[in-house]
């Protein structure tokens, strides 16, 4: 398998100790794709979709346990149980809203990943496709409402 970027991703946050842990926590922050210009005309269409969702790597990330205490818990939760960073693959996915584009920029808010992260690929987002009636959120049903002033901490940093 191999995967390379397609671009970089650019936002305010240059240092992963207090960052947001999810987008929802990140609602008013904007951020730019520099997409490597071979790219840009796969960008064709996208400013008619409201929002989108990025895959990137977790670049600062290395190892993983696969019993971690995630940011939103105080007991070891199962690594595939939780969003935690450090992975087997480091793979993470953020649903972005898209405000503008120019030629090889694409503009967004709501972003919550470290400055120059590499991004792996773009989606449109479409409600009807991705929306599933949600019926059980497991560990997470009594916390998961402290995800939008949750700020991270040092136990995701590189080993």
């Amino acid at each position: 398998m191999q995967i390379s970027p397609i671009g970089v991703i650019k936002t305010p946050f240059n240092d992963l100790k207090g960052m947001p842990i999810q987008p929802t926590g990140a609602r008013d922050i904007e951020g730019t794709l520099v997409i490597n210009p071979e790219y840009e005309p796969g960008l064709a269409d996208i400013q008619g979709f409201s929002h989108i969702i990025l895959l990137y790597h977790f670049h600062k990330s290395s190892g993983y346990d696969l019993l971690v205490t995630p940011f939103l818990d105080t007991q070891k939760r199962g690594l595939f149980s939780t969003r935690a960073p450090r992975r087997p693959n480091p793979i993470g996915l953020s649903i972005v809203e898209l405000t503008g584009r120019d030629k090889n920029l694409i503009f967004v808010r709501g972003i919550d990943v470290l400055n120059n992260t590499p991004l792996i690929d773009i989606k449109p987002y479409v409600p009807k496709f991705d929306i599933k009636e949600v019926t059980a959120t497991g560990w997470l049903e009594k916390t998961q409402k402290k995800a939008a002033t949750m700020k991270s901490d040092d136990r995701f940093m590189e080993k």
